[in-house]
């Protein structure tokens, strides 16, 4: 699934193309994704001037002068820029035209995306509302980390990954994080110090800063909008990395079960 890395390399990818041009059209042949493309999505954004293209947590938004498009890339997604006229693959579900003769095309195999229309202000939809903050922002700090975690029985990787707490950091991210910071995946949240934390704060902040510059991670079939795989795969640490030796330590990477989840971490380093 795409995640935070993912889906901001989509939006600096589209960007630059998309913000500024004129939707003039809108083909849905897919109305049925996670949730059903909006009946009047072509009438309410046609002749809109895209104002700006930007994230929250893993949507990219799309906003006009009226209201504001929104994209979840689900489990399989892809936004990405085709001529006008270029052929329709099987899972090209939604194409909007623009201006200057392109397509933005949504593909989709899986259907677990979205493609929403939004009135108002963004943060105050369902799906937005009740998120915790932005994890390279300076409201996910320390303190509010620890404030999160007391009393807290829950593993850290579950709190870590709890978009009501801090929004984005997904599966491969909470296992890359948790190494870097020496923390085991399975400890109790509300057990772990201020210092610890403060270091588990700055290494979510580094290796998701260092995801995006390597434009994410292809695990399968992920490719941001410029249709380039992301090269972080390459700097994992852990994940995917079970059995293997530990980068610090040289022994074995273990691998456990959370929430349906692979976790892998390092039995001495992580604590």
């Amino acid at each position: 699934m795409p995640e935070l890395p993912e889906v901001e390399t989509v939006c600096r990818g589209i960007r630059p193309h998309l913000q500024g041009r004129v939707f003039t059209g809108v083909t849905v042949r897919q109305p049925q994704l996670r949730w059903p493309v909006p009946d009047d999505l072509a009438q309410r954004l046609a002749g809109q001037r895209v104002l700006a293209v930007s994230r929250r947590a893993k949507y990219v938004l799309i906003s006009l002068a009226e209201g504001c498009l929104m994209v979840h890339l689900g489990m399989s997604g892809r936004l990405f820029f085709v001529a006008a006229g270029t052929a329709v693959g099987k899972h090209d579900h939604v194409d909007f035209a623009l201006d200057n003769g392109q397509l933005l095309r949504y593909t989709d195999p899986r259907r677990f995306g979205a493609v929403l229309w939004l009135e108002g202000e963004a943060e105050a939809h369902p799906l937005l509302g009740h998120l915790g903050p932005e994890p390279l922002s300076a409201d996910f700090n320390v303190a509010y980390l620890l404030a999160r975690a007391k009393g807290r029985s829950v593993p850290v990787k579950s709190l870590l990954m709890d978009g009501r707490v801090v929004v984005g950091v997904g599966n491969i991210y909470a296992n890359e994080a948790l190494y870097m910071a020496g923390i085991r995946p399975d400890r109790a949240a509300g057990k772990i110090s201020r210092q610890r934390y403060a270091r588990l704060v700055d290494c979510v902040k580094q290796v998701l800063t260092s995801a995006i510059a390597q434009g994410g991670t292809t695990l399968k079939d992920f490719v941001g909008g410029d249709g380039r795989p992301g090269y972080f795969k390459q700097e994992l640490l852990v994940y995917g990395r079970a059995g293997l030796p530990c980068p610090a330590c040289g022994s074995a990477l273990r691998e456990i079960r959370q929430a349906q989840r692979s976790t892998v971490f390092c039995a001495r380093c992580q604590r």
